[in-house]
């Protein structure tokens, strides 16, 4: 799980506007379930409060998932926020 949260995070949150996709499309309250689609991984939002991460792969045009971690969203936004502020990122509270 831990792996998957840290390729997740160094592979999606590398630049600002990366960030602000993702932070936003967490933190929206109009989007009630869906996917928001990074470079190499998949967002899951079950609920306003749960999301599955995961990566994606396309094998002979079917999709194919081989990991994924559940991730309730205020852990979600911590893990992100935090290695976001390390990256040198500007931090977005909520709206």
């Amino acid at each position: 799980m831990q792996e998957l949260l840290q390729s997740f995070l160094e592979d999606e949150i590398s630049d600002q506007e990366f960030y602000d996709g993702i932070i936003d499309f967490v933190y929206s309250f109009n989007i009630r379930s869906g996917e928001y689609e990074c470079n190499r991984f998949v967002i899951k939002k079950m609920d306003h409060l749960n999301f599955i991460i995961f990566d994606e792969y396309v094998i002979d045009d079917k999709r194919e998932i081989h990991n994924s971690v559940s991730i309730h969203k205020n852990k979600f936004i911590k893990l992100v926020n935090e290695f976001a502020k390390k990256q040198g990122i500007i931090i977005r509270s909520s709206f």
